[in-house]
């Protein structure tokens, strides 16, 4: 084991996480011992066991175990000087350092903690702290740190983030075997990490900006440290803040395809200017306060499989779509959601993908397979079936049959105005899916138009997910909700409006409305005409 230096000389910052550090959270911890987690708030008395479970979400205990509220804490101690915050973290440690097996859960917790813990540190180091405390916590850090560089994750999202803390941890705690080794093995699983078109494997807008977000700071790190890292590292890290920069909505929100939730990550292309100064950047950063807007309206990640159609780069008002159109994913965060989209314009969502809301399958609905599933999202749906085979197996739901086949089928300009085409081909049905959407008027109005091709009959469901509920009304043909009419020009369409439900965060859902137009037969259409309304 190393022996741990307590005054480094590396130069480093702490890592806070916006959400999870929040003081408002961090002050339930402090003064009322309640933990708020995945949208679950659990009471834990001084003395409680560490590995027990509280809820029936595993995603709860691993939270606990990430320690972010570490590093809340001691921002809150460092911005008033309050001992309460430097005695919950001390307490906190100590009783992990006393109750858990270094190896407790999978190697991502061990390096979020590792993460955490270091961030704390540095607002700590300078308190007064009881006898033993240093000893003991960098003892513990130390064989954290080992045990991490023993069992990595393999692979993708998780092994980045373990590899970001072993690299903080040799930079924070000049430990030079720690950072030769996460230096050269970070570079190699960045460079895997991404697409060529700069999106992340894995499929999910949040987990793309997640991984970027750790390179940016190992990044950062290695030139605050003048630590050369090879070029071919930033070439990368570009080509993801490029994807950042068109996968922002007007309003600076992501929209949450695939697993993962909302928000913004605007930061990141701050951070993006301040190392590399392309003034795009720092437009879309400030909401066009400052930097030079982008050109191009119309944007292809085609290995990825993202399309993205904007009506002009001007303000929260601009109109957006994103289309998707491409792999499944690496891993298991990839929704069955292929030639679905979401819709934005005149300063709000219109059309929203659902997210994830959860990893939990226990109780009566399995709110992890639903989200996860074709119907929660904006496409069409073949007698009610997933678009990839979908089953419980041993434990939990698992993919257990081949992904679709896509294909882009155009997407640019013609006759004036902006379009973009794809098709579908599902293992699960035999039916052909074209759909072509068109931005025309300079994005104030769109057309879904989506062919269904198959020898046999089937019954056709194309949805479209609506934010607020109690604004939606329904016509025979039509749908108006707030900002947004959709109406079905083809004859002999029903049409009804279902109860849904979205999510923007992790363990938090709320109602949504979901327009179903609807029809069976061998070869159908649909020709759906939307028209924004500020």
């Amino acid at each position: 084991m190393l022996t741990p230096t307590l005054t480094s000389t590396g130069n480093w910052f702490p890592i806070l996480d916006a959400q999870q550090a929040h003081r408002d959270l961090v002050n339930a911890i402090t003064f009322s011992n309640r933990f708020d987690f995945c949208g679950e708030t659990h009471t834990l008395a001084p003395g409680f066991d560490w590995l027990h479970n509280p809820s029936t979400d595993e995603e709860w205990l691993i939270l606990l175990h990430k320690f972010y509220y570490a590093a809340g804490l001691g921002r809150a101690w460092h911005d008033t000087g309050d001992i309460a915050y430097r005695d919950k973290w001390v307490e906190l440690t100590e009783a992990w350092i006393a109750g858990t097996p270094i190896g407790f859960l999978s190697s991502d917790v061990a390096g979020r903690r590792i993460q955490n813990w270091i961030s704390a540190w540095y607002f700590f180091a300078g308190a007064e702290l009881p006898d033993g405390f240093r000893d003991r916590f960098f003892t513990s850090l130390t064989a954290q740190a080992d045990w991490l560089i023993d069992n990595l994750s393999p692979a993708r999202n998780h092994r980045t983030l373990e590899l970001l803390a072993l690299f903080l941890a040799g930079v924070a705690l000049s430990q030079e075997r720690w950072l030769t080794f996460a230096k050269h093995a970070i570079v190699e699983n960045i460079c895997a990490d991404f697409h060529p078109d700069g999106v992340h494997i894995e499929q999910s807008t949040d987990y793309h900006h997640i991984v970027l977000r750790n390179a940016l700071a190992v990044r950062r790190l290695a030139a605050m440290n003048e630590i050369a890292l090879p070029a071919e590292f930033d070439v990368v890290i570009r080509r993801a803040l490029d994807f950042a920069l068109f996968v922002h909505r007007p309003d600076g929100q992501i929209p949450s395809l695939s697993d993962g939730d909302s928000g913004s990550f605007l930061d990141l292309l701050e951070q993006g200017f301040a190392l590399y100064g392309d003034p795009r950047y720092r437009w879309v950063a400030t909401g066009g306060t400052a930097g030079i807007a982008p050109t191009e309206r119309l944007k292809a990640f085609p290995n990825g499989g993202y399309y993205i159609l904007r009506s002009v780069w001007r303000d929260q008002n601009d109109s957006y779509l994103v289309f998707d159109c491409g792999p499944l994913g690496a891993g298991n965060h990839g929704h069955f959601d292929l030639l679905s989209f979401e819709l934005y314009g005149f300063g709000r969502p219109l059309i929203v993908d659902p997210g994830r809301y959860t990893y939990d399958e226990s109780g009566s609905t399995n709110w992890r397979a639903a989200f996860r599933g074709t119907a929660f999202h904006n496409t069409v749906l073949v007698d009610g079936r997933n678009q990839t085979r979908y089953e419980f197996h041993k434990r939990k739901f698992k993919v257990r049959g081949p992904a679709p086949e896509f294909q882009l089928l155009g997407f640019g300009t013609r006759d004036g105005y902006d379009f973009v085409s794809g098709q579908a081909a599902s293992y699960e049905y035999d039916v052909l899916h074209q759909r072509e959407i068109r931005m025309m008027d300079g994005g104030r109005s769109f057309v879904i138009l989506d062919e269904l091709r198959s020898p046999t009959h089937h019954h056709y469901e194309q949805r479209f997910h609506l934010v607020d509920p109690q604004a939606v009304r329904q016509g025979s043909s039509s749908v108006r909700a707030l900002g947004l009419q959709l109406h079905q020009h083809n004859p002999g369409v029903d049409c009804r409006v279902d109860a849904g439900c979205i999510s923007q965060t992790y363990g938090s859902k709320q109602p949504a409305a979901v327009a179903v137009f609807s029809q069976s037969g061998t070869n159908v259409q649909f020709e759906t005409h939307l028209e924004l309304m500020p």
